[in-house]
């Protein structure tokens, strides 16, 4: 929340209308505010897919903000986007490579009633695909990865981050919702595991990485101890 907030006030990084409700706030004055639904709600803190609803009207809206004020000291109401979900691991420099960069964009598909399910109640490797080639000459994909590394960049990140960008509507530009600085870094590691792989691995595999090439490129670019206690946020 703090993070998009900071970017909405920077400019220049495309993110959906939002707004908080907390327990104290007059949510029918809340709701009436907001000019157009559906509204997607969810915990300031949470996980997975965990009590995120696309909410149609009001009189729903109001409902789900205030079951999820019973465990969550904020809600999240954000600008439903209704177009195609894809998710972008930016990686961090290394010796070798100087600048942030972004493996390719895993599009996201079989949603449930509107959200993308947890990846415990479904594997991603289920529900998500790495971008093709042909699909990549579509400029929007490019666009939002400029805009993923300059998240990475501005915040100095000193290890993969995986942002989970939507499109407003079908064929529309992407937008930026969730920038998450501990992606899931599952791999099928064992027998049983085949169908593992977290959706920075299979970003991964787009490079022509399996999962021990993925975690030996990490390594590859880790940063001191003295960097984390040098670290000043930017924001």
């Amino acid at each position: 929340m703090y993070l998009n907030n900071q970017l909405r006030a920077l400019g220049g990084f495309t993110l959906p209308n939002a707004w908080e409700a907390t327990a104290g706030d007059d949510l029918d004055a809340l709701i009436e505010s907001i000019p157009n639904h559906p509204i997607v709600g969810k915990p300031v803190r949470g996980r997975g897919s965990h009590g995120v609803k696309v909410c149609y009207g009001a009189t729903e809206l109001k409902e789900h903000i205030e079951s999820l004020l019973g465990e969550s000291p904020i809600v999240l109401l954000e600008e439903f986007l209704a177009g195609e979900e894809a998710t972008i691991t930016v990686m961090p420099p290394t010796p070798d490579k100087a600048q942030y960069w972004s493996m390719p964009p895993v599009t996201r598909f079989n949603h449930q009633e509107g959200v993308a399910p947890y990846n415990g109640t479904v594997a991603v490797t289920a529900n998500s695909r790495v971008v093709s080639e042909d699909e990549m000459h579509d400029a929007t994909y490019g666009s939002v990865m400029r805009q993923c590394e300059g998240v990475a960049s501005l915040i100095r990140a000193t290890a993969p981050i995986r942002i989970d960008v939507r499109r407003f509507r079908p064929n529309s530009e992407f937008a930026i919702f969730d920038i998450n600085m501990k992606p899931n870094m599952t791999g099928p590691g064992r027998p049983g595991r085949e169908d593992q792989a977290s959706l920075t691995a299979l970003a991964a595999a787009g490079c022509g990485w399996d999962y021990q090439s993925l975690l030996e490129h990490i390594l590859h670019g880790a940063s001191t101890l003295q960097t984390f206690r040098e670290y000043q946020s930017p924001l």
